[in-house]
């Protein structure tokens, strides 16, 4: 482990929950729970998310999840992850009030099967009653303005935008959506969830001003995933500081970086 770049006196507040961590992780498709644990650890994730339908509260397997999130002393984000539907999605969300007794939820309406694309109309809809009834809705989107802003005005306090299709690892698809979403939105909590494929990619993501990034299959899939977890605990803390220190803007033309005064041939 290392002394982090990133601490507390740069908190990532997230409906007024203060984190000095900006790297959430996911919790699905570990090799096992062991592996699991020792990933949170080396990301030093303060929040994991977990799917009511694969974490059943009284069953064996979510009696260990549980042990094992105690132990580690992380918040639960339970997810609406498979809901169709936004009436889907709002049950699955008083489940997982219930289950994991927490009014914190990331909610998921897919619309499309091949590139798990958010059924935007639905996903507003289900946003609208869910913050009705107090809960802390973190809604899985796309980086369309629109969307974002009505989302915002459904109750949401934060967004988590896609960089590319749920497990597709491929990056940025649309640095310039993202970047206007971020310009659109500069006081809102932004959240990078879905294909983020490598450290590289997450560094970039909060060297445009990204708040903080969620990642599960590329740290799960990974042929070690505890150092891949450590990894993108690196590279999220540099694009944060990079993006602090204000990167260089970038040009057109050459510039010298070693100032020349006079010339010594003529």
């Amino acid at each position: 482990m290392h002394d982090p770049i990133i601490t507390a006196a740069d908190p990532l507040v997230l409906y007024d929950v203060a984190l000095a961590s900006r790297l959430l992780l996911g919790t699905a498709r570990y090799p096992s729970p062991a592996i699991l644990a020792d990933a949170i650890r080396a990301a030093r994730a303060e929040i994991v998310t977990v799917s009511l339908r694969r974490e059943a509260g009284g069953s064996r397997a979510g009696e260990s999840f549980w042990k094992l999130v105690r132990d580690l002393g992380v918040r639960v984000l339970p997810n609406t992850a498979g809901c169709r539907t936004a009436k889907e999605a709002v049950t699955t969300a008083h489940m997982a009030r219930e289950v994991f007794a927490t009014p914190w939820i990331k909610l998921e309406v897919i619309g499309e099967e091949d590139t798990l694309h958010p059924d935007v109309f639905g996903l507003v809809e289900a946003a609208r009653i869910l913050a009705g009834e107090g809960f802390s809705v973190f809604p899985y989107t796309t980086d369309d303005l629109v969307v974002a802003e009505r989302l915002l005005d459904a109750g949401c306090r934060a967004l988590m935008p896609w960089a590319a299709p749920i497990g597709s690892g491929r990056g940025l698809n649309n640095v310039f959506g993202l970047r206007a979403l971020r310009a659109h939105f500069p006081d809102v909590p932004l959240v990078v969830d879905a294909g983020i494929g490598t450290p590289s990619h997450a560094a970039a993501v909060m060297e445009l001003g990204y708040d903080a990034v969620l990642l599960n299959t590329a740290v799960a899939r990974a042929g070690d995933p505890v150092a891949m977890a450590h990894a993108f605990a690196l590279a999220i803390e540099a694009g944060r500081a990079a993006f602090r220190a204000q990167p260089m803007a970038p040009r057109d033309m050459a510039a010298p970086s070693t100032p020349i005064i006079g010339r010594p041939f003529r």
